[in-house]
């Protein structure tokens, strides 16, 4: 910002390298971590799921505890509006994430952890805008997954002010939720954008040079016709208008622990259908078609 004066030091490591978490942690005397570092991308981590365990669970577990060991006061989990009731891989693996933070919350640690969970950014590498802003200079067409399909949006400096209020009020294991205002249905947006970029939007292909069309390529896997913020029925709000706390089911460390061991292996042995299990047998709901199976844990419910 003008007038302020920040030191940058880029740092160039792996989440999942606990060792090197920690020695940049300690060096830099960090206070706080924010962590975003994920495979984000819906059908990449449908097609290669031990990738996406090795990298969204396991690399939140190593750089948890290497920012812990290094006396980090707060970590933060950029959590996402997909880890609510999952139908993707990608999904799960962010729940799964956010409830190896409650469980060494609830373990008790000297660093606070707490995660946020959000929608789409505007403006984003993987937000439709810019994606829709290239296909319009390309002369279309515009390509929607859904004609009914909706997202909820908010800007870069929404989240990012937002991500570090939730983070400062943290008490430990606390999930935010924040408000992502009225939902935005992908079309209308598709169209709005070819209007004020001066042409006219199409469904039946383009008839004139005027036109834009819009095609349906169909839902991808694992991807719901809208998203949800929260697993409960309730949230509670904060002192902030803007920030909901969430209640959530949490695993005790002992037995959240063993779940990760089992799924240490299966990634290594690219078991993809232990990891589909392991990921509903901690809890999260993740159900990649109907109701999601349940298989029994010592689970309890936690109030943030």
């Amino acid at each position: 910002a003008k007038g302020r004066q920040v030191d940058l030091f880029p740092r160039l490591g792996s989440v999942v390298n606990r060792g090197h978490i920690e020695r940049v942690c300690r060096e830099y005397r960090v206070d706080t971590v924010y962590h975003a570092a994920a495979y984000k991308h819906v059908p990449i981590v449908e097609a290669n799921p031990s990738a996406g365990v090795r990298n969204n669970i396991l690399g939140t577990l190593e750089a948890a505890q290497g920012a812990e060991a290094a006396g980090v006061k707060h970590f933060i989990l950029v959590s996402t509006d997909k880890a609510v009731r999952p139908t993707n891989v990608m999904g799960a693996t962010k729940r799964f994430a956010e409830m190896v933070l409650q469980a060494m919350a609830d373990r008790g640690s000297d660093t606070v952890f707490s995660m946020v969970r959000f929608g789409n950014v505007l403006g984003s590498s993987g937000s439709v805008v810019p994606l829709f802003r290239d296909q319009i200079q390309r002369g279309g067409p515009l390509t929607v997954t859904h004609p009914d399909v909706i997202r909820y949006f908010m800007t870069i400096p929404e989240a990012s002010q937002l991500v570090i209020q939730a983070g400062a009020m943290a008490k430990g294991g606390d999930v935010f939720v924040l408000d992502m205002g009225e939902p935005v249905k992908i079309l209308d947006l598709a169209e709005r954008m070819v209007r004020l970029s001066g042409y006219s939007p199409s469904s039946s292909g383009k008839d004139t040079a005027h036109d834009i069309e819009i095609t349906f390529t169909g839902l991808r896997p694992g991807e719901k016709l809208y998203e949800e913020l929260l697993i409960a029925d309730t949230a509670r709000p904060t002192a902030h208008p803007r920030i909901m706390t969430s209640n959530e089911v949490s695993l005790d460390w002992p037995v959240l622990e063993a779940v990760l061991q089992e799924m240490l292996a299966a990634t290594e042995s690219q078991d993809v259908e232990q990891i589909k299990r392991l990921l509903k047998k901690a809890q999260t709901a993740y159900a990649p078609t109907g109701p999601a199976e349940v298989i029994p844990l010592q689970t309890s419910r936690r109030a943030t």
